[in-house]
């Protein structure tokens, strides 16, 4: 399906940007993963195979998106595909978030995604086809979500704004806006087994069809977008919730 095609997925050490790798490895792509950990980078890269590779990088951080830039110039002379995935979550209550909680959540999930496609825009062709990741939370009020929520709201604005700024270069911006799914992000640093699975069941009632969803069903959509399966779709939102955003 993608043979020949090139991608990077950012925050692609776990979760659903993993899978999305592996997916997108596993259906042709040579793939490129960005994350903070190299620890958590290297055994990704293991587990994609030889030639995928792994760059340390913080999407926060300009010098090391344009540092990003280069390897991938280097290694691959174009991209074709890229999911800017990389993201943070954590809780802001209005009465308890700081200064500081603003601009992590701010600096991550909207700088670092916005310079994302700006770096890496020069290496992309006609064809191409750019990918966002934000959240069923851009469409409902949720208690102690305000920072979260409007994040990706403006993510999902991206989508719109770039794809009209780039219709005309043919290149194609569309995003992924997954429910409560089962990944590392909803899992505190020092939390046994036990506690998490106790969680995941708890929040698995609460969604329409009765459980969390996989990074799978994530990364499945993320490569229907990827593909030329989707090439009459522009701007638009795939929501992947278990009917948690509409019913």
């Amino acid at each position: 399906m993608l043979e020949g095609k090139t991608a990077l997925v950012t925050g692609g050490s776990s979760g659903i940007g993993f899978a999305s790798a592996k997916m997108l490895n596993d259906n042709g792509a040579r793939v490129a993963i960005t994350g903070t950990n190299m620890d958590k980078l290297k055994l990704a890269r293991d587990k994609l195979g030889d030639d995928a590779f792994a760059i340390q990088a913080d999407i926060s951080k300009l010098d090391d998106l344009n540092r990003t830039r280069s390897e991938l110039q280097h290694a691959f002379g174009k991209l074709d595909i890229l999911f800017a995935n990389a993201g943070v979550a954590f809780n802001t209550p209005l009465g308890k978030t700081d200064e500081t909680m603003y601009y992590r959540m701010m600096d991550v999930n909207v700088k670092g995604t916005f310079f994302s496609v700006q770096s890496v825009l020069p290496l992309m062709p006609k064809g191409a086809s750019i990918i966002l990741n934000t959240s069923w939370l851009n469409q409902i009020g949720t208690p102690k979500k305000a920072l979260l929520s409007a994040s990706k709201a403006a993510v999902r604005s991206f989508a719109r704004v770039m794809s009209a700024e780039l219709v005309d270069r043919g290149i194609r911006v569309n995003c992924v806006s997954p429910g409560t799914i089962e990944t590392p992000i909803h899992r505190g640093p020092d939390e046994t087994d036990k506690h998490f699975h106790a969680y995941v069941e708890r929040v698995g009632q609460q969604v329409p069809v009765g459980h969390m969803g996989k990074p799978e069903d994530i990364a499945s959509a993320v490569l229907f977008l990827a593909s030329d399966a989707s090439s009459y779709m522009l701007g638009t939102e795939l929501v992947i919730d278990g009917g948690r955003a509409e019913l």
